[in-house]
């Protein structure tokens, strides 16, 4: 028998009116009702449109891409090379005529997990014909069975998906039949990436090296400081946990955690000589704060970052960084969700990425 809204209102214990107001998402809603009646609704497998099931293999021309910032240079690449490959304009390398593509809706979440699943849950409403989901996923939490869960039921029902940039999903590696080929994943290569990065400053002689980590339950941050903490293990250097942290600050991604965990990194260890950011406007926060001290870049303190976004190379001095091909990764989410290109084995690619040396960073001073 199908699942109904008064069937999920009562397992929420609330009134139909207010699992509609929360599937709506027209009305306020205060947030704990909202996470009981989503999960009320994972719970029952309840799908919204009441005939989507009958229909399941029929999906529309929409597909969901979403970013946690589309502000922020990285996700703005992606999504503008995913949102090429998806209208199909006349530029497009595939030879599409302009218009024969389908309709890309840009979902920007703000970095809220909550976010995250509502358009998951709306774009399963809309049978989107895929969705394109960017940068790291949040771990440690019930959020990745929630996605998990909301991934299943969006491939079960025709819908390709693309994970771009983060790891594939455990729980999907279940899915039979169709539904098995329609999740494909387009990972970027962060640990091999920051592990080159620390060895480059390694080789140039730094051993007291500050590390500006990402937010701690996000993938790619665990991914990037477990590569640079290799490269110290390698080296002799990692050191106890206690001292590795020590020389860790966890911030966001943005310009004005690098300058507050600088500050911080200096305050532990006045004796730093080189400072590895989680991503490139990160790093600009982290040379503010240098420069507002009065240190030099690279001779007093060398400064990394990652990603090599457009401005790494005008920076002064020129960031050493390592370089993700942002565009390249999205054009080919963009036509795996397409359908325009055959899947990776597996369901995996594995973008490889590329250390770029430029000015920010140098041999210590000597006696440093």
């Amino acid at each position: 028998m199908a699942v109904t809204l008064a069937d999920v209102a009562a397992r929420a214990g609330v009134s139909a009116a207010t699992v509609s107001r929360v599937l709506n998402g027209n009305y306020p809603v205060a947030g704990s009702t909202r996470e009981r009646v989503l999960r009320a609704v994972d719970d029952l497998d309840y799908v919204v449109n009441g005939h989507a099931r009958a229909l399941a293999a029929a999906t529309s021309d929409l597909v969901g891409v979403l970013v946690n910032d589309v502000a922020d240079p990285f996700f703005g690449l992606i999504a503008s090379a995913v949102q090429g490959e998806i209208s199909g304009g006349a530029e497009q390398p595939s030879g599409l005529p302009a218009g024969a593509g389908k309709l890309a809706v840009v979902c920007n979440t703000g970095g809220s997990p909550e976010a995250e699943l509502n358009y998951l849950t709306l774009l399963e409403r809309q049978r989107a014909a895929g969705v394109v989901l960017t940068g790291g996923a949040v771990e440690g939490t019930g959020h990745s069975t929630a996605v998990a869960g909301r991934l299943a039921r969006l491939a079960a029902s025709g819908t390709r998906i693309v994970l771009c940039g983060r790891p594939p999903v455990p729980e999907l590696a279940d899915l039979a039949g169709p539904a098995a080929d329609s999740v494909m994943t387009v990972a970027f290569d962060n640990r091999g990436g920051a592990q080159r990065l620390t060895e480059h400053l390694l080789a140039l002689g730094h051993r007291t090296i500050g590390y500006v980590a990402g937010p701690a339950e996000r993938s790619t941050t665990r991914h990037r400081l477990e590569g640079h903490r290799a490269a110290l293990a390698e080296a002799g250097l990692a050191g106890s946990p206690a001292e590795l942290d020590r020389l860790t600050v966890h911030g966001y991604y943005d310009r004005s955690s690098g300058y507050d965990a600088a500050l911080e990194l200096l305050r532990r260890e006045p004796g730093l000589t080189a400072v590895v950011a989680a991503n490139d406007t990160v790093a600009l926060g982290v040379c503010a704060a240098l420069r507002e001290r009065g240190l030099r870049i690279p001779e007093d303190i060398s400064v990394a970052g990652f990603d090599d976004l457009p401005f790494s190379v005008d920076a002064a001095p020129a960031l050493t960084t390592v370089r993700i091909p942002l565009q390249e990764a999205g054009a080919r989410a963009g036509r795996l969700v397409m359908g325009r290109q055959a899947p990776p084995p597996g369901g995996l690619a594995t973008v490889r990425t590329e250390l770029m040396v430029r000015a920010s960073t140098a041999a210590p001073r000597k006696g440093a």
